[in-house]
Parts: structure tokens; sequence; C-alpha cells
């Protein structure tokens, strides 16, 4: 998830790109870099770090590598076209080589790209065979050197050319020291706006990137190509050529509204902003039919050899390693013992070299569970650290690390972070069945492919959802003191995250409790007040779980079902179901948890409270 800005018009823009990353510094926050074009040059200038280090940059001026590319210099903010990008890295390390803009070997075509090319691999060694000459270890180069090879004076064609070469989801904008008045830009699967001014235009990955100076837009298709100039922009189906009609919108959002993406809430906008969190965790590492994670400091044969995996988290980052727990255990084979963080530290495990300890936190500084972490690498375990954040304490205190990719989350109740944990534990789960042939290739190759149509999938669910979570939180929540959920294997984690959301920005007491235990105490607590969430989704427990439902319903509680699409069992057994696409079963809870959080978020908008941040919590728990 990165931040693209650019524009063309008649003010100088060095600025105006650099206030536009500012309002998109939630998307990546690693390195940034700005390419301006004049007087037939595209100068370049990129940092590591926040955007400060860029406008350090740009006033010290270009870097070593641009300075080979242009001797243009950007102390003088004149030109008046110009692309800017801040990154959250997914293929190579946080270096300044690796920061965006990228540019082909002459220097004359320069590109930023938010998303994935899948093929790089194969495009980066027939591009270097043909005299290309790479400067990054990014699968996002490729795009500059490609459209290079296309071009004979029409960057338009050169940009429709290259986008048919490439797979993947991304979104990217050209610029061409030979096409001084013309931004071009396609989108596959990641967004991209433009933005319509009076003698000027805009693109970017997010409108608050230019809303300060204009609220005029176009949306930009999947598939579609875009020249953009300063008198307004045309867009082209990328495969056929043919022109677009694309009308103009007035966007009316306030400052505060475009800081949330006009979201309501940072919640809410992070929850729609969950396709893109799963996809760019999974894209690459599963693109060529084989799982790949990269250097994670564990070689395949460490992982054929593992006598046990042991996963330390705490809280929302537990629950994601509950759900994994049972995806390597299934698909793996390798034995898998979950701890709360906290109390691993305390109770002398007994863990040694034969050993895998994944410690799993979101900033990378949960106190509790860095101290895990330490204590297993001590006693010769080795530890593989499973963060959202670049250069965290985790990353420093681990043997190899595993990113997710989910972008700032701002909002203090976790959802698209847990999603994106969620993923690479699957990630981890089909990587040991593939290196331990513990499952038949049509099998792997089919929960591959099911778990790369997860992010298509929660895309079509959150509206839905979203509307099924209103009707359902005004018709049982209004007088609700208590609320249970209930789940058996799979749905258990998917019921505690949902509980535990519900407790965090609602303030109702919620319990979730392993629906076959339900008769060892918690029934106790059910009466016509209590609705009971129950998660049903198609899964070789799911008459088991009805068999519990019955049980809730003979006590008068109201029992809302989550629910597999199509599947009739659950019909005449719960009073309200919220259904989520068909999927494998095992991947079911990277869906099913879509419902459950916004249902939590509808309930707490009810009463009228802060989601964002609800009382007596804090975003990162940097102590014991």
């Amino acid at each position: 998830m990165c931040g693209i800005v650019g524009y063309v018009g008649e003010r100088p823009c060095r600025e105006l790109l650099l206030r536009g990353l500012e309002r998109l510094e939630y998307r990546g926050y690693d390195s940034a870099g700005l390419s301006l074009l004049a007087d037939g040059q595209i100068q370049s200038v990129r940092a590591v770090g926040n955007l400060s280090y860029l406008r350090e940059a740009v006033t010290s001026g270009p870097s070593q590598e641009a300075r080979a590319a242009s001797t243009v210099a950007l102390a003088d903010a004149g030109p008046t076209i110009g692309i800017g990008h801040t990154r959250w890295a997914t293929h190579g390390r946080v270096t300044e080589d690796n920061a965006h803009p990228h540019f082909d070997t002459a220097g004359r075509i320069h590109i930023v790209l938010n998303g994935i090319v899948e093929n790089h691999a194969a495009l980066r060694e027939r591009l270097s065979a043909a005299g290309a000459q790479f400067t990054s270890e990014t699968d996002a180069e490729v795009v500059a050197h490609l459209i290079a090879e296309h071009y004979d004076g029409n960057l338009l064609e050169a940009v429709r050319a290259a986008y048919m070469d490439l797979c993947g989801h991304y979104a990217f904008v050209a610029i061409s020291a030979d096409d001084p008045d013309l931004l071009v830009a396609a989108r596959k699967e990641c967004p991209l706006i433009v933005g319509v001014g009076e003698g000027e235009s805009f693109v970017a990955s997010a409108i608050p990137a230019f809303l300060r100076e204009t609220r005029r837009v176009q949306l930009v298709g999947d598939d579609e190509v875009v020249a953009i100039s300063a008198s307004g922009a045309e867009f082209i189906d990328a495969g056929s050529g043919a022109i677009l009609d694309r009308e103009v919108t007035e966007i009316d959002w306030d400052d505060e509204a475009a800081e949330k993406g006009g979201y309501e809430t940072f919640m809410l906008k992070e929850i729609n902003e969950q396709p893109d969190a799963v996809a760019e965790t999974i894209a690459d590492r599963v693109a060529t039919g084989s799982v790949d994670l990269g250097d994670i400091g564990i070689t395949d044969d460490e992982l054929r050899e593992l006598r046990r995996i042991v996963i330390v988290a705490c809280g929302t980052s537990y629950h994601a390693g509950l759900v994994g727990r049972y995806a390597i255990e299934e698909w793996g084979r390798v034995p898998v013992e979950m701890d709360i963080a906290s109390e691993y530290r305390y109770r002398n495990p007994v863990v040694d070299e034969r050993d895998l300890v994944i410690g799993i936190t979101q900033s990378g500084e949960t106190a509790d569970t860095l101290a895990a972490m330490r204590l297993a690498r001590s006693r010769g375990a080795r530890v593989l650290a499973l963060t959202n954040v670049m250069g965290s304490q985790a990353t420093r205190d681990a043997d190899g690390v595993l990113f997710t990719r989910a972008g700032i989350e701002i909002s203090v109740a976790a959802t698209k972070t847990f999603v994106a944990q969620a993923a690479c534990m699957y990630l981890i789960g089909l990587k040991l069945a593939e290196v331990r042939g513990t499952l038949p290739p049509d099998r792997l190759a089919a929960l591959t492919e099911g778990l790369r149509q997860i992010p298509h999938q929660i895309g079509e669910l959150v509206g839905p959802a979203d509307q099924r979570a209103q009707e359902i939180a005004e018709r049982f929540f209004a007088e609700s003191d208590f609320c249970l959920y209930l789940g058996r294997h799979i749905g258990l984690p998917v019921c505690l995250e949902g509980a535990l959301k519900l407790k965090e920005i609602s303030y109702i007491p919620a319990d979730a409790y392993a629906a076959g235990e339900m008769k060892h105490g918690p029934i106790a607590l059910l009466s016509e007040r209590t609705p009971v969430v129950c998660v049903a989704t198609d899964a070789p427990v799911l008459d088991k779980v009805l068999s519990n439902v019955a049980e809730v319903r003979a006590r008068g509680a109201h029992v809302i079902a989550v629910a597999t699409e199509g599947s009739p069992e659950v019909e005449g057994t719960a009073e309200a179901i919220m259904r989520v696409p068909r999927s494998d079963w095992l991947l079911q809870p990277i869906l099913a948890i879509v419902p459950l959080q916004l249902l939590a978020y509808r309930v707490a908008r009810a009463r009228g409270l802060n989601v964002d941040q609800p009382r007596n919590l804090a975003k990162t728990v940097t102590v014991e």
C-alpha cells in the first residue's frame, strides 16, 4: 500500500506534490520521492524515512542516483509537471535505491507505482537481456523499462503496451522527458483518481492528496489507461484502445473527512481497506504457483525439520495466531502451541533449537510479545517476527521477519491488521505444506488460488455486511447488556475477535466460548434479552454448531449467525443471518470476521461512542 500523486498544469508543483504526499502518508512512510520535469529533463530526489527527510533532501539537491539521471536542480520550484510517491516496502529493502520514482536506463521515463507486479522476475530477466540496467530490487522498476521498450514517441501507447505485459494488481503513473505536458496513468485493482482543476489536473491514489486544490474528480476503472494534461483527462480501454466517457463528480468533504477518505471514522475506512491490505500481503508471495515468503531467516530444509511451532501474541494478534494454528496443523502437519505472550514469559517454557517461535505484533513494539520472543531465542529456538512495521523492535529481536502490508492503522481497534496477520499465517501454513509434502499438489493449488480470491471477496462483502450489521444492531442490541459469541474449531478465533471488537468499542460485556463448552457455565447467562452470535460457516463441525444453536434458542436467546452463502443448513435456526462468500472452509475466518467488525462498529455508533479512540485503550502496549 503506497501513495501516488501527480500534477500537470501551470503552477510550480513541487510544493503541491509534497503537500499531497503528506495527505497520503498513512499509505506508506518508509521512503518517498519526487520526479519533476523541466527543460526536457527529469530530475528525481528520493529519501529514506518519512516525508520530513524528503523535504530536507529536496532543499539540499538531488541524490547520487538522480544526479546520474539528470542535472536539473530541485532547489528551483519552477517545474509544472511531476509525480510523487510515499512507499510501504514490498519488494526490496528500505533504501534510497528502492524508493520511488523509478526510471529507465536513459533516465527519460519515470514512474511511481502502488501494488504488486507479479511477473516482475520474468520481465526483469527479459529486459536485462535486452540491455536494461536495473538499479533497484523492486518489482516496480520493470514498468519504467517496459514503457521505454515500447516508446516510439507516443507515451500513451507505450504505457498501454506495457500494461498488457504486466500481471498483478497495481496502479502507476508515468512521465517522459519527451512529453513535457503529459502524465499517463493505468489502473488494475488498485485505487486511482483524477482531480479536475481549472487549467490543471491531478492524479492520485486517494482524493485527499489534491482535495485542497479541487473537489472535482473522475474515477479510474480497472483496465483503463488515462492520458492527463492540464486541459483534462482522456480515458482509454487498455485492451481495445477505445475512448471511454467518465463523468466528473463533485466531492463534498471537509478536511477531517478527507483525512478519513470520506468515511465517518478511521475504523470504517480501515475496514474498507481490508481488500487492499490482504492483497498487498499475499500477492507476490503466491504469484508463481508456489509460496514465496522471501528471506525470512529460515531455510526450507529447516522448515522441513521443525519439531514444533509456538505462537506468542497478545489481543487481536493472539486471535490471528489461533487462526494460524488450525491452518498450520491441518495443512503442514506441524504441532502448534498458542501462548498469550504475557503468560509465556513467566512460565519457564520448554523450548529449544528444534522449535520455531512466531511472535505476532502489529506494531512490533508490544512489550510482552518482545519479552517472550527474547526468552525463546535465549533458549535456542528460532524466532520469526510477524509485524506490520519495518524497523520496529521485533524486527531487530528476531532471526527473521514476515511483514504484513496493511499500511498505517489509526483507529485503536485493529481491523485490517488482523486480516493481514491471518493472511500471513495462511501463507506460513501453505509454505509448510509445500516444503513438507503434506498436501497433494492439486489441493495445495486450490488453497493457494482460494487465498488469492479473498481480497476480491472481502470487497464484495463489506457493503452488504455493513447494511445488515446496521439492521441487526438496531434490532437486537438497543437494550442489550451482554452478548455471547459461540463457535467451534476455526470459528472459535473469529468469535474471540468479534467479542473483543464489541467490548473494545461498544463497552458491552461480551464472552466468546467454544460452543461445545457452553453447557459448562455460560448457558446460565442466557435470557430473552441476550443476543448470541454464532459463527456457523461451512466446516466439518457445522452440524455440531447448529446443535448448540438449538440449545440457545430453547433458552429464549436471540441467535445471529454468520454463515456461508448458499448453505441452507442455517435457515430456520437463527433469527438473523449475515452471509459471507463461499471459500475453502479453513479460509472462512478471514471473511467471517468482517460482519462482526461491522456489527461492533454499528452497535458502538448507535450508542454515540468514539470508535476510533475507545476509553482506556492505546494502539501500542509498550508496558507490561
